[in-house]
């Protein structure tokens, strides 16, 4: 249960299918339609309001930047298949409004 846990701090290569399916589905809002992706990426400043804006803008880019980076952002080839290009699509838009300020 650890790993799994683990597994879903993203910084390392998901291990064995319960691993990648676990982090897909963690993944998942990536790919979101762009109204619920946006919708979470508000939700994921308020959870972080006590940091100073610079700050959080730097960080997050660096995160959102890092699953960019990746060949593919999701382990599993139906996730993969559905999602990915939209989650590219969200993780860029996010990527330029974190960039203009």
């Amino acid at each position: 249960m650890h790993a799994l846990v683990m597994a879903t701090r993203h910084d390392a290569v998901p291990h064995g299918r319960d691993q990648e399916v676990l982090v897909d589905i963690d993944l998942s809002i990536l790919g979101a339609p762009p109204a619920r992706f946006d919708e979470d990426e508000r939700q994921v400043r308020a959870e972080y309001t006590w940091g100073p804006e610079f700050l959080f803008r730097r960080k997050r880019r660096a995160i959102l930047e890092a699953f960019m980076a990746r060949p593919a952002i999701y382990a599993t080839a139906p996730l993969g298949e559905r999602l990915e290009a939209r989650a590219r699509a969200n993780l860029a838009r996010s990527l330029a409004r974190l960039r203009e300020r």
